[in-house]
């Protein structure tokens, strides 16, 4: 088991950027592929980002292509969401998430949450 607690959100302005961590304890970084989701209230949680287990293979949402980059440190038990260029509709509480099998993006492949850490891009 592990758990993930996230931080790096908060207010900032169209075009600025925000560097967002999530931080794991219990079990190993390493045993997991891991991934970042995010929810606008009302909506489904939707997938930004993932990265396997030992961080050769990254994957993007179209959405965010070219703008936000994944990054781990397994020796720091870490995952960082750099995001730049950032725009109104990134607006949503961002989630780390946890995977002991595969970097998808499917929801239902994460097993482990953390409980969010709310980014907001005024205009």
């Amino acid at each position: 088991q592990v758990q993930l607690v996230e931080s790096g959100g908060g207010l900032v302005q169209t075009g600025d950027s925000l560097r967002l961590s999530c931080v794991a304890s219990g079990r190993t970084i390493s045993d997991y592929a891991m991934a970042w989701f995010r929810r606008v209230p009302g909506k489904e949680r939707e997938f930004v980002s993932a990265i396997t287990k030992n961080g050769g293979d990254l994957y993007y949402a179209d959405s965010v292509k070219g703008r936000f980059t994944i990054s781990r440190n397994n020796a720091n038990r870490t995952v960082h969401l750099q995001m730049d260029y950032l725009k109104p509709e990134d607006t949503a509480i961002y989630y780390c998430a946890a995977s002991p099998t595969l970097a998808t993006r499917n929801v239902i492949t994460y097993r482990y949450w953390g409980q969010g850490t709310q980014v907001t891009v005024s205009s």
